[in-house]
Order: C-alpha cells, then sequence, then structure tokens
C-alpha cells in the first residue's frame, strides 16, 4: 500500500496556516494576502511567459519569477532566526526593472495618449499581469503597517507593474500590432 502523498498535510482544515518560523495565522490574515498575491501574479507572469516567443522577454520573466519566489518567501517569513536561508529583494532588483523598462521604451514610440489594453493575447495577459501587481503591491503596503518590509520590495512592485505596460508595448511593437488610443467620448 502506497504511502500519504506529501502533498497535503491536513494543517489548514480549520482555517489557519502556518509561516515559515512556525507561528499560526488564520488563512485571512493580510500577511497571507500579501504572498497569496504574489503567488497569483507569479502564475499569470508565468503564462505571459509562455505566451511569448521573444528570447530576451522571456529570459527577463524568468529573472522576475524568480525574484518574486523570493518576495513571497519573505513575506511568509515571521520569525527574526527562520530555519532557512531567505533570499533578498533589494535594489539590485529594482534596478534590474528600471534598466529592462528604459531599454524597451528607448525602442518604441513615445505614447500620447493612454492606450486601451488588447490586441493579442499576450498583449492582454500582460495587462491583467499589470493589474494584478498593482493589487499586489497595494496588499504588501497594507501589510505594511503591520511589520516591518523592506521599502525596496514595495518599489519592486511598483516598478514591475510599469514594467509589465511597457512589456504589453513592446510585444506590440514586435508583432506589429497598432494598440487603440483611448478617446473619451465625455
Amino acid at each position: 500500500m502506497a504511502g500519504k502523498s506529501g502533498i497535503y498535510t491536513k494543517g489548514g482544515d480549520k482555517g489557519e496556516t502556518s509561516l515559515i518560523g512556525g507561528k499560526r495565522v488564520p488563512k485571512f490574515h493580510v500577511r497571507i494576502e500579501a504572498y497569496g498575491s504574489v503567488d497569483e501574479l507569479m502564475a499569470h507572469t508565468t503564462m505571459l511567459r509562455d505566451l511569448v516567443d521573444d528570447p530576451s522577454l522571456k529570459e527577463d520573466l524568468l529573472t522576475i519569477l524568480d525574484i518574486q519566489m523570493a518576495t513571497a518567501s519573505i513575506l511568509a517569513a515571521d520569525c527574526d532566526d527562520s530555519p532557512v536561508s531567505l533570499p533578498e529583494v533589494g535594489k539590485k532588483q529594482v534596478a534590474f526593472l528600471e534598466s529592462r523598462i528604459d531599454e524597451m521604451d528607448a525602442s518604441l514610440k513615445p505614447l500620447k495618449s493612454f492606450v486601451i489594453p488588447g490586441g493579442h493575447p499576450s498583449i492582454s495577459q500582460a495587462h491583467i499581469a499589470r493589474t494584478v501587481c498593482r493589487r499586489t503591491e497595494r496588499t504588501i503596503v497594507r501589510l505594511m503597517q503591520e511589520i516591518t518590509i523592506d521599502e525596496e520590495i514595495v518599489q519592486f512592485y511598483n516598478r514591475l507593474s510599469d514594467y509589465f505596460f511597457v512589456f504589453s508595448r513592446k510585444i506590440a511593437s514586435l508583432l506589429r500590432i497598432e494598440q487603440k488610443s483611448w478617446n473619451s467620448m465625455l
């Protein structure tokens, strides 16, 4: 007879979960919401990576996924003496995004108005990632009201939403898709 799977522990069956360090919190705790939002954003980032063909852009997204995973682990740790070594997310990761944004933006026509998202599944997925990223950032900022979080983590997610926007424009350019300008009818 096969042994029990290591996938389920039954530890969360009553609405609580463990943080790194062992502390138990309700599954609706803002810390869980924060790293759960990062997890959701990772799924959208992965989908975006699967939809693009450009090797450089795919590599960027793989780096971003690594940073997102690092962030999730930092947000999930509630102890000063973590039983696992936690990665750092700081100025280097923010600078990575800024350099990639600048590089992509320099290759694009100047933006003269807001654009209506869409035109291709990969463009739409970049906008989905952008909006989930904004919510993730808001959740992390809310968590900052309760615990100390390095400001660079918030800066990373702030830049990441900008990155996804410029990424959507870069994909449109590579695919030669004309993005629709938003012209308010009001």
